[in-house]
């Protein structure tokens, strides 16, 4: 056969075999991601309150409280362990999980998960190692995917550390193909902590991504997070979400007014809910905090919008997110120091749009105003009223159809 003849032969396989094929492969990808979190997930991580001093008396104590809190029942489902849980590698490259800490092995411990009516969870690398210097999966992430699903693993957080030179994108997406090469379903956690701007290119890979440095337990960390959020609600939506981090809600470094901000604000941004305190001693304010169904109502809105941020005056800041059903919702949030009365009027705040060129054309007398952390209706005389908020406090009010 001629070289010319040849050539044609392998561009009409590429053309009309291989390149449909991939394309349909990446359709089917990303309707199963919107199907595997249609709504910001909801859990709990080891990290935050417990680092790498993990092991399996604790994560099912946490399978158990979650359930007796009551907070499953408000939607929390994802126990995942964070990093420290690995032991090493077989001869074979098989990972397994530090036998000390793990004694009956990670399937052992997911089938309990999963007995409570929940579902697990857990932690990995793009790298060679993990950022506490485990073994990571680079190299073995089919390996690894395999092994995972064997377990019943329902959730994957894959991090950034001791990556080298690889290319953030092509890394992620061999583990998402991987993942998604063994059949189970399994939301895929995308953590580079906002560098490589995974909002660009995360969507049908993973079903969420770390928009920003690991938060702190303080309020300064906190409120930095948000400020950077406010250009990235336009990459947000069903199956794929911006994470700003874990909540650190119950864990001693905020008041429980800043605390209340801050689920406030994860709510309004439609943030993965993943508790980060240490759930079998919560203190009746913060499980209040956590349950406060109204804000959930926010977060797992079926529309998916990520709130925007409409005004930023002097440490006054009002935040907006568009739910279904023509509704709305409002955040106002007191970011400095100093307590604040400040003029709202609410039939404004109505009307105000993500497209700041085209107002919405809804009229405040086909609606009431709700505020979720008071759970009840405002008694609104005229369209305008003064709300007193102290310092690093918010308030949270939705627009209800009458």
């Amino acid at each position: 056969m001629k070289k010319t003849s040849v050539n044609k032969l392998k561009y009409y396989i590429f053309f009309v075999v291989i390149l449909p094929a991939i394309f349909f492969n990446n359709s089917l990808s990303a309707q199963d991601s919107v199907q595997l979190a249609k709504s910001p997930p909801m859990g709990w991580n080891s990290w935050n309150k417990f680092g790498c001093n993990i092991n399996e008396k604790i994560i099912m104590e946490m399978a158990d409280a979650m359930v007796r809190s009551g907070m499953s029942k408000a939607g929390y489902k994802y126990i995942v362990i964070d990093d420290c849980w690995q032991g090493g590698r077989k001869k074979d490259g098989e990972i397994y999980a530090n036998k000390k800490r793990f004694p009956h092995g990670i399937k052992y411990l997911a089938d309990y998960i999963h007995s409570k009516g929940l579902k697990f969870g857990i932690y990995s690398d793009a790298g060679t190692k993990t950022c506490q210097r485990r073994p990571g999966s680079r190299g073995y992430e089919f390996q690894d995917a395999r092994t995972y699903a064997k377990w019943g693993v329902d959730y994957v957080k894959y991090d950034w550390c001791y990556h080298g030179t690889q290319n953030a994108k092509a890394s992620y997406l061999l583990m998402s193909k991987a993942l998604k090469s063994t059949g189970r379903p399994i939301v895929f956690s995308i953590c580079t902590w906002g560098t490589n701007k995974p909002w660009l290119w995360g969507k049908g890979i993973g079903n969420l991504w770390r928009t920003t440095e690991d938060i702190q337990d303080n309020w300064n960390s906190m409120m930095n997070i948000v400020n950077q959020q406010k250009s990235l609600y336009k990459y947000a939506g069903p199956g794929h979400w911006n994470d700003p981090d874990m909540l650190e809600i119950g864990n001693g470094g905020m008041t429980t007014t800043e605390y209340k901000s801050e689920f406030s604000l994860w709510c309004m941004l439609s943030a993965p809910l993943m508790a980060g305190n240490d759930l079998r001693n919560m203190t009746a304010e913060t499980l209040k905090i956590l349950t406060n169904k109204e804000l959930i109502a926010l977060d797992q809105d079926k529309l998916g919008r990520q709130a925007f941020c409409y005004r930023d005056i002097g440490g006054y800041e009002i935040w907006i997110k568009e739910l279904t059903n023509h509704e709305k919702a409002v955040c106002l949030l007191n970011s400095s120091d100093e307590r604040k009365k400040v003029q709202v009027n609410f039939a404004l705040l109505l009307k105000a749009s993500s497209n700041y060129w085209r107002p919405d054309p809804y009229k405040l007398a086909d609606y009431r105003v709700r505020d979720l952390w008071q759970h009840k209706y405002l008694k609104l005389k005229k369209n305008i009223k003064y709300i007193k908020l102290p310092p690093h406090s918010v308030k949270v009010y939705q627009f209800v159809k009458k």
